[in-house]
């Protein structure tokens, strides 16, 4: 078994560096953003520095100042609005399920996406500290909460060059099952 990669935000060029399928343990300052989230940022600007920034797909359960639980949420549904940020500097972004074609090919040379796996919510928040939030009228799950990771353990789903270990396996189980539709 390799041993992980650690990384501490802001990512720089070593992002460009990993491979589909890498270990990883991230450090440093995280945010999170779902859709409504996404649409805010969109419309009224990023609030934090996006340079080197990893966006975490999440919508967390905070309760008197502490992350709780903050599992993945199902990635893809950020598929349109993931762009401005990759434009904008963000160089990581995690969730569960991996993203669609279009975030594969703005990733490239840019950035990447780490995978987590849905339903460790628990394990996710042992890894955090609250730092602080935006957008908080939108609500617990919606805001943009800041959020100190210490060696959140992840997976590389889509490197920098393109390589995606969903799509990966989408094909592989086409070719092994397709012959039973």
């Amino acid at each position: 078994m390799t041993v992980p990669v650690r990384l501490t935000t802001p990512l720089g060029d070593e992002v460009l560096r990993l491979r589909a399928g890498d270990r990883v343990e991230l450090s440093g300052m995280v945010y999170t953003a779902r859709d409504e989230a996404h649409l805010r940022m969109m419309e009224q600007g990023i609030p934090f520095d996006p340079t080197g920034a990893v966006i975490y797909h999440c919508g967390p359960v905070i309760g008197d100042g502490n992350v709780i639980a903050a599992g993945p949420t199902t990635s893809a549904r950020m598929n349109e609005m993931e762009g401005f940020l990759i434009d904008k500097g963000v160089r990581g972004l995690i969730g569960k399920g991996g993203m669609g074609a279009t975030v594969r090919e703005q990733l490239k040379g840019k950035g990447v996406y780490f995978a987590f796996t849905g339903g460790c919510a628990a394990l996710a928040s042992s890894h955090m500290t609250l730092k602080g939030v935006f957008y908080e009228d939108l609500g617990m799950a919606e805001a943009v909460w800041a959020i100190e990771l210490d060696r959140l353990p992840l997976v590389v789903g889509i490197d920098s060059k393109g390589n995606d270990i969903f799509d990966a396996a989408r094909r592989q189980a086409d070719g092994a099952f397709g012959k039973y539709r």
